[in-house]
């Protein structure tokens, strides 16, 4: 092996991109960041939109960085993204029109929809997938009951990650990981669900080959390797799930522990060896998708940070412009157990005024109606951490097997207040780290792909090496066993 490694993570959040320059020197993997980069949606004509040529534009910015922070050419990169979203291809494989956001109104009632056509308990046994609106199938259906143009036209679907590693390198392909995502895929065999293609008068011409996660699609293209400084690097199909990245960096010592994923969406579960479908996690609505190394990610999507992130937007607008950490200092010192909202709930799903929802919610409920700025995240925070609970023991019940630990990974995990309530709620170990989870094992699937490193657990043992992890453990106390009942009965 080299003296030293070079590897570029482009990782696309919901609220930003940035480009990492992943070092691998020997037993160690050091993250630098090149560049950073805002991820605004457009709302142009009543639909909101990915601005994906700005995301475009910021990844070729961070591409040269990272060149001149190797000093010279890069060994491989590869792009990860959030779920569900896709660009529509032509014949002559140009992008049809910007990609919507999931978050746009499209999908309002096609899910009703798509179970008036198949039912909805055979869409779970053949995807595996949660049922969430914002699902790539119901995107796709709103575009069949729309008549889109766009949809008549297009030749080829490519997921976020799956577009801009087109772009990089020429190929089309879609990717294991976020394929799952998409609730189009068939679990057990691991290609299209083609025969729901037919009943739901989706096009089949859209979906290409599937690729497992550390598979090269191909050289640079040319002109990109020569204007951003990258010799012949090769771009890798990470797990271009972000999610999927982040999961192969959790540093795992056992396999009893569960990990979340904590950003603007909340991804909490286990790797297995094999989905889990039945009529219990169909009930609990869980999700079963691909994973490194023929592994599956059983798990909960949950709201997340964006009840606080969309909180934090509203008080901008109004003239109040915190930081996180002044948000989190807020809600520290605020009153504890006031009230909760179902952090599961699909009301807090668009765009609008989360602390005006979120008084409202309290206020049907019959609950103390949070007033000040640390209520309203104290509220937040805590309805996290008691619907991580609820997943936690929902893991433990359909994998047969107790989960003591909890990895918190993500920018979620800098959130010491989150750890400890969840620690508190759960009665169970976390541990916080590291941040930079979905960048780190994105540069571990491209060593792995590379033969640089031997398997996922060596990889991981790597990690472990290479980053802290902040360890909170359970107080004892009555509280939030009365927490946990009136959060239950507000999900009821």
């Amino acid at each position: 092996m080299p003296a030293t490694l070079n590897f570029a993570a482009i990782d696309l959040g919901a609220e930003s991109g940035r480009v990492m320059l992943g070092r691998l020197d020997g037993a160690s993997l050091r993250l630098e960041e090149a560049h950073r980069f805002a991820n605004v949606p457009v709302r142009a004509a009543g639909t909101l939109y990915w601005d994906v040529l700005r995301l475009w534009g910021g990844i070729q910015h961070g591409l040269a960085a990272c060149a001149r922070l190797a000093g010279g050419p890069l060994d491989s990169l590869g792009v990860d993204a959030w779920g569900v979203d896709f660009g529509l291809l032509d014949r002559g494989g140009r992008l049809l029109g910007d990609p919507v956001h999931y978050r746009d109104e499209r999908t309002q009632g096609m899910q009703a929809e798509a179970f008036r056509r198949v039912p909805r308990a055979e869409i779970f046994e053949r995807t595996g997938i949660q049922f969430m609106p914002i699902n790539t199938l119901y995107q796709l259906l709103s575009l069949v009951v729309g008549e889109s143009p766009a949809l008549g036209a297009a030749a080829r679907l490519l997921t976020i990650p799956d577009l801009f590693n087109y772009w990089l390198c020429g190929e089309q392909a879609n990717e294991l990981t976020n394929a799952t995502t998409t609730q189009c895929l068939d679990a057990r065999s691991g290609d299209w669900a083609w025969p729901l293609f037919d009943r739901l008068s989706i096009p089949a011409r859209l979906f290409g080959p599937i690729v497992p996660p550390g598979t090269t699609l191909g050289a640079l293209r040319p002109t990109l390797a020569a204007e951003l400084g990258l010799g012949q690097a090769r771009v890798i199909a990470p797990a271009t799930h972000d999610t999927g990245s982040a999961v192969a960096a959790v540093p795992f010592e056992r396999p009893e522990a569960i990990y979340l994923s904590s950003g603007t969406w909340s991804l909490m579960g286990v790797e297995l060896s094999a989905p889990i479908i039945n009529a219990h996690s169909l009930a609990d609505n869980f999700t079963n998708e691909g994973g490194v190394g023929g592994t599956f990610r059983l798990l909960k999507n949950i709201m997340g940070l964006w009840l606080v992130q969309e909180c934090r937007r509203a008080w901008a607008s109004a003239g109040q412009d915190y930081s996180y950490a002044e948000l989190t200092q807020l809600a520290e010192q605020a009153a504890p157990f006031s009230a909760y909202v179902v952090a599961s709930d699909e009301r807090w799903l668009p765009l609008g005024d989360m602390p005006a929802r979120i008084q409202a919610y309290c206020r049907e409920t019959g609950q103390t109606v949070p007033e000040s700025v640390g209520a309203i995240v104290r509220c937040a925070l805590e309805s996290l951490a008691l619907e991580y609970r609820w997943v936690a023991e929902r893991l433990d019940e359909l994998t047969g097997c107790p989960h003591p630990t909890i990895h918190i990974i993500g920018g979620g995990a800098q959130n010491t207040l989150l750890n400890q309530l969840t620690a508190d709620a759960t009665g169970r170990l976390v541990q916080a780290g590291p941040v930079e989870a979905t960048a780190i094992g994105n540069v571990v699937v491209q060593a792995l792909a590379g033969g640089h490193v031997a398997s996922l657990a060596e990889g991981r043992a790597l990690v472990r090496a290479s980053f802290p992890v902040r360890t909170s453990e359970p107080r004892p106390g009555a509280d939030w066993l009365a927490a946990y009942q009136r959060y239950l009965r507000l999900k009821s």
